[in-house]
């Protein structure tokens, strides 16, 4: 996300006249900066993304090198603090990204004015105006005042020009790194309600009886998006709730003499549903020698042929993890 701001500054100027400048200009006078996000907290208690301070000009490129000078700012208020995404905005924004997918993968970088799909793109445009428009109020109450946003980058350009400001340290993770998202689970817990499960269920507690998880189950996951099944995009769109608790409720056993599996459904943050992209969303507690994780996903599969055992719970289990990028 790109926010261009009126306010900036001469950043190649000394410093005495940089301060003086901050003082007596008016910020519409300022020249314009862009701030890039990059996933990152600051000041703002959970801030959505991290503002790299960028010049748009590249004459000034090598003085914010020297500089080495970071501002963040809040564009957003706190994920906690909003209500969930009104539906209109979700549907036009995913059928946006439906169909940049859908352009990309025929034409690549050629401008959407151009392609085979321009009359879709210009259709799609005046409706994303319409709801944009009609859901002006939510929109806006999203928003980190304007004025506050001045007020806030202004000061740190003031301690920048001081040498009084100090980069925020920030573990920065690219995401070409990530593989995929997914909600981290507490073993103890798993392994505490299959136990559990085991004393009521004879078949449960036959197939339990020599897997010794206490001891060889070492990590615990429900997968929510990878990269190589889901892509690059749909990784990523987890970092709203990076970090973040999730219930997750258990609701059935599947399992065969080679793996097995904890069906699964995420829940809510604060008001809005994490679903996950798996088609079966599962946990996998076990694989037998040779067997591919991976392979559990083959579960419904195998219990629709007889091929499986399936334990339901009733009632679900639910346990709590945290969303996570690996």
């Amino acid at each position: 996300m790109l926010l261009s701001l009126e306010l900036g500054i001469f950043l190649s100027k000394p410093r005495r006249e940089i301060i003086q400048y901050i003082e007596n200009t008016s910020s519409k006078k300022i020249v314009n900066l862009t701030l890039e996000s990059d996933q990152a907290t600051n000041d703002c208690e959970q801030l959505d993304d991290e503002l790299n301070l960028r010049q748009s000009f590249g004459e000034y490129k090598e003085e914010m090198k020297r500089m080495k000078s970071r501002i963040l700012h809040c564009t957003l208020r706190p994920h906690r603090t909003r209500s969930p995404l009104p539906d209109p905005v979700r549907s036009i924004l995913e059928e946006g990204i439906n169909l940049y997918r859908l352009h990309t993968n025929r034409h690549g970088r050629l401008e959407s004015t151009k392609g085979s799909y321009a009359k879709e793109w210009a259709n799609w445009e005046k409706r994303l105006r319409e709801v944009l428009f009609s859901n002006a109020e939510y929109l806006n109450s999203i928003q980190v005042p304007f004025e506050s946003a001045v007020k806030q980058v202004l000061e740190q350009l003031r301690k920048i020009a001081k040498g009084e400001y100090t980069t925020p340290i920030i573990e920065r993770r690219k995401l070409g790194t990530i593989v995929f998202a997914a909600i981290d689970l507490p073993v103890p817990e798993i392994c505490s309600s299959l136990n559990n499960l085991a004393q009521k269920n004879p078949k449960v507690e036959a197939f339990l009886q020599d897997k010794h998880l206490e001891h060889n189950l070492k990590k615990t996951h429900l997968t929510l998006a990878h990269k190589r099944s889901h892509g690059v995009t749909a990784v990523a769109s987890y970092g709203l709730f990076l970090n973040q608790n999730v219930p997750v409720e258990l609701t059935a056993l599947l399992f065969t003499d080679k793996m097995a599996a904890l069906e699964a459904q995420p829940g809510s943050v604060d008001g809005e549903k994490v679903v996950s992209k798996n088609e079966w969303p599962h946990v996998t507690i076990w694989t037998a020698e040779g067997v591919a994780p991976k392979e559990a996903n083959t579960l419904p599969q195998l219990f629709s042929e007889g091929k499986a055992t399936r334990v339901e719970f009733s009632p679900p289990i639910t346990i709590s993890g945290t969303v996570q990028f690996y």
